[in-house]
């Protein structure tokens, strides 16, 4: 028997597909605990702790949108995924502004579900290593590890994804990156409703940059970032 990947909260209200999924996931190695609606999702979370969620959107009780906001006021870490039957922007800004990671579109693959849930537990993983990455940007000093800016005596927390996203900055401060690029690596795919998502990303981390007018998040339109820094 193969180990254990990770602990999988799924909420899904279609009993048949949630069984699909939960004995697919299984197959592959990981834990799942399957609840029919959004408030026995919650009570799970209250009793246990997972590595990822799976949240369906429409749901009795409480939709999708209304549990990630629940899980978000608790942790900034942990990753959700929306499955969702309906492809509408709306719905897709919103599962990104009530905390989701990302969403996958009935009808899916079991191969392409899997390989979304890899992407952020490889992220999580990382987050949780014991080697300390931090980064000096002009006078402020970036800790990945512990999802902190520090400017002097100042303190200021990070959620995950602006941690990825600052992270992979940092990375190549300086250089002139494609949308696309940034999207690929952060977010693991190249999409508009992500990039959506990224653009309010890059809002609040200039936020965070006025501490050091050194520092500057460039816009180049119709290309992408340049992530200027003092040398």
């Amino acid at each position: 028997m193969q180990p254990t990947k990770a602990k999988v909260l799924l909420a899904e209200d279609d009993l048949s597909l949630g069984y699909v999924i939960k004995d697919n996931l299984e197959q592959e190695g990981y834990q799942v605990i399957l609840c029919p609606d959004g408030e026995q999702a919650l009570h799970s979370l209250q009793k246990e702790e997972f590595d990822i969620v799976l949240l369906d959107v429409m749901m009795p009780n409480k939709d999708g949108f209304a549990v990630a906001k629940k899980i978000r006021q608790k942790s900034d870490v942990i990753p959700i995924l929306f499955i969702t039957a309906r492809s509408l922007e709306e719905d897709k800004l919103k599962g990104f502004v009530s905390g989701g990671d990302d969403y996958i579109t009935k009808p899916f693959s079991m191969k392409e579900l899997v390989k979304r849930m890899e992407v952020f537990l490889r992220r999580t993983k990382k987050l949780y290593s014991e080697s300390v990455q931090e980064y000096a940007i002009g006078k402020l000093r970036f800790s990945y590890t512990d999802l902190k800016i520090y400017n002097g005596d100042e303190t200021t927390s990070l959620t995950q994804k602006e941690a990825e996203l600052l992270k992979f900055l940092c990375e190549h401060r300086n250089h002139i990156l494609k949308r696309e690029e940034v999207l690929l690596n952060v977010w693991g795919k190249d999409d508009y409703f992500l990039g959506r998502s990224m653009d309010v990303f890059i809002t609040k981390l200039r936020k965070h940059f006025k501490a050091d007018p050194g520092i500057n998040l460039e816009t180049i339109h119709g290309v992408g970032f340049r992530f200027n820094t003092p040398d």
